[in-house]
C-alpha cells in the first residue's frame, strides 16, 4: 500500500509534504504528513513512544486495525484499506503511519490550523451579549455551538464536496426538531454536487445546492458569524450547514421575515426587543419605496398634501429627477466599494471626506439638488438595518425598477412595480417548499405576531 500512495502524493516533487522513514519494535515504519499541519510536540512524543517498544507487541497486534486501536497512545486514530481515502486524509493534515506487512494503513488526526482568534464578527455585532464568532475552521464552529447547545439530540453530520478540494461540510440539525426529510435531502444533493472544489466556500454550496433563478434576487439562505445566532436557529428547528474555510454559518430553510430577526432583538427585555424589531422593520422597508414614492409625488406636485409640502424641490435644476437618483445609487455603491479596497488606515477618513467633498461639489455645480442627495444618503445607510447584505441587495434591485418604471410610466409604473414585487414574492419558495412569505401567506396568526413582538422567554 506505502508503494501504490507514494506514486499518488509523490513526496519528492513536494517540500511540504514530509516522508520519514524508521522503526517500530524491529519493524520498518513510514510517516507520511505536511508540514505545518501537525502539531510537532505530539508528533515528537509518539515517535519517542514508537522507538520503546518491545517486539513482543506483534503477538498482541498481527494487524493495523489492532495496532491502532490497542497500541497508539492518542484520541483520534482510525485505519484506512482504501488508497483515495488515505490520500485524501493525509492531504488534509492527518499523520499517515505505514508498517511493513500491514496492507493497511493508520491515520492519526493530530492536525492543526493556522487559525485567527474567535473575536467578534465586524457584520454581526451586538450592543450585549457574546463576543465570539465563528472562524475558518470547522471543528472550532462545531465547538462554539456543542458549547451552547448540550443535548445528545444535536447531531452534526460531516460530507465532503469538490473533486479537488474535498472541502469539508456539516450539516447540524436537532434531530427532534428538524424537518429529518428536507435534512436527508440536503445530504442527497451535497453528495450529488460535481464541482472540482468549493472556491468560494458557502457561496459556491449555496449555488450547487439551492436551485433558484438568476431573475429571483431574493436569498433563500441565511448567512451569521455568530455561534448564538446559529444555535438559537437550531434550536427552532432550523438546519445549520458549516463550511471549511469559512467564518459563517448557512441557516435554511429561510423566508423573507427570517431576516429581519437579530441577536440584539434577544439581549434586551421584551418591550426593547420588540421596539428594535418594528424600527429595523420599518426603516428598512423606507429604502424600498422611499425614494420611488418621493419621485411620483414631485413629479406630480398637485397630489402632495399641504402638510407634506416641504418635501418638494427648492433649487430645481435641468437634470431629471430620475438620471440623479439613478447616479447617486451607483455613486454610493462605488463608494462603497471603494472603501472596502481602501487600506484600514485610511478608509474611516477617505470615505467621509469622499462623500462630503463630492456631495458638496454635485450641489454647486449644478448636477444635483440637495433633496436627491439627501433620499439617496438615507436610503444608503438605513440598507445595514438588517444584517443581510443579500437581501439589501434585492431591495436595492427592487428599488431600481421602482425607480425607473415610476420615472417612465408615472403612478401606473410605481403601481405596476409594486403589484410585480409582491407577484415575484408570493411565486419565490423556501428550500423546504414552504412560502417565502410564510406566516403572511399562507396567513397564521401566532407566528405572524412573533414577527413585530419578541416573545418572552416560557419557562416550561
Amino acid at each position: 500500500m506505502l508503494e501504490k500512495i507514494l506514486g499518488i502524493l509523490q513526496p519528492e516533487k513536494s517540500f511540504d509534504l514530509v516522508r520519514r522513514d524508521t522503526e517500530i519494535a524491529g519493524r520498518p515504519c513510514t510517516l507520511l504528513f505536511i508540514d505545518g499541519m501537525i502539531k510537532d510536540e505530539v508528533m515528537e512524543k509518539m515517535l519517542e513512544y514508537f522507538l520503546k517498544l518491545d517486539p513482543s507487541i506483534w503477538e498482541t497486534a498481527p494487524d493495523m486495525q489492532s495496532f491502532s486501536r490497542k497500541l497508539i497512545p492518542y484520541v483520534e486514530v482510525a485505519d484506512e484499506k482504501e488508497l483515495n481515502a488515505a490520500c485524501t486524509a493525509i492531504l488534509s493534515g492527518n499523520l499517515g503511519l505505514f508498517i511493513g506487512g500491514f496492507p493497511a494503513c493508520a491515520l492519526i488526526d493530530i492536525r492543526t490550523y493556522p487559525t485567527r482568534g474567535v473575536e467578534e464578527p465586524e457584520k454581526d455585532k451586538v450592543l450585549r451579549g457574546s463576543r465570539d464568532g465563528f472562524v475558518e475552521t470547522v471543528v472550532f464552529n462545531t465547538a462554539l455551538i456543542r458549547r451552547r447547545i448540550r443535548d445528545p439530540k444535536l447531531i452534526m453530520s460531516i460530507l465532503s464536496a469538490g473533486e479537488s478540494s474535498h472541502t469539508d461540510i456539516v450539516v447540524c440539525y436537532m434531530e427532534d426538531r428538524a424537518d429529518l426529510e428536507l435534512v436527508e435531502r440536503i445530504k442527497e444533493r451535497i453528495g450529488h454536487i460535481k464541482v472540482q472544489g468549493l472556491t468560494m466556500s458557502q457561496e459556491s454550496l449555496a449555488e450547487a445546492l439551492i436551485s433558484s433563478k438568476w431573475r429571483n434576487p431574493f436569498p433563500k439562505a441565511r448567512y451569521t458569524e455568530r455561534p448564538d445566532t446559529a444555535s438559537a436557529a437550531l434550536l427552532e428547528g432550523r438546519i445549520v450547514i458549516l463550511v471549511d474555510n469559512s467564518p459563517s454559518a448557512m441557516i435554511l430553510p429561510s423566508g423573507i421575515f427570517d431576516f429581519f430577526r437579530e441577536a440584539d432583538d434577544y439581549y434586551f427585555p421584551p418591550i426593547t426587543g420588540t421596539y428594535l424589531r418594528v424600527s429595523r422593520i420599518v426603516i428598512f422597508l423606507l429604502t424600498l419605496f422611499l425614494t420611488p414614492l418621493w419621485l411620483l409625488l414631485v413629479e406630480h406636485p398637485q397630489w402632495i398634501p399641504p402638510w407634506l409640502s416641504f418635501i418638494g424641490i427648492s433649487q430645481p435644476n435641468s437634470v431629471p429627477l430620475l438620471a440623479q437618483l439613478l447616479v447617486l445609487e451607483f455613486a454610493v455603491d462605488g463608494l462603497r466599494m471603494a472603501s472596502v479596497n481602501t487600506p484600514s488606515m485610511m478608509s474611516n477618513s477617505l470615505s467621509i471626506i469622499g462623500a462630503l467633498l463630492l456631495g458638496d461639489f454635485a450641489v454647486q455645480s449644478g448636477w444635483f439638488v440637495p433633496e436627491t442627495i439627501l433620499y439617496a444618503a438615507f436610503t444608503a445607510i438605513a440598507n445595514y438595518t438588517q444584517p443581510s447584505l443579500e437581501l439589501g441587495f434585492a431591495f436595492k434591485f427592487v428599488r431600481l425598477g421602482l425607480l425607473i418604471l415610476t420615472g417612465v410610466l408615472g403612478l401606473w409604473g410605481f403601481a405596476g412595480g409594486i403589484l410585480l414585487f409582491l407577484i415575484i414574492l408570493c411565486c419565490t419558495r423556501t428550500l423546504s417548499g414552504k412560502s417565502y412569505l410564510y406566516p403572511l401567506v399562507p396567513f397564521n396568526g401566532k407566528d405572524f405576531k412573533r414577527i413585530f413582538i419578541r416573545p418572552k422567554l416560557e419557562n416550561h
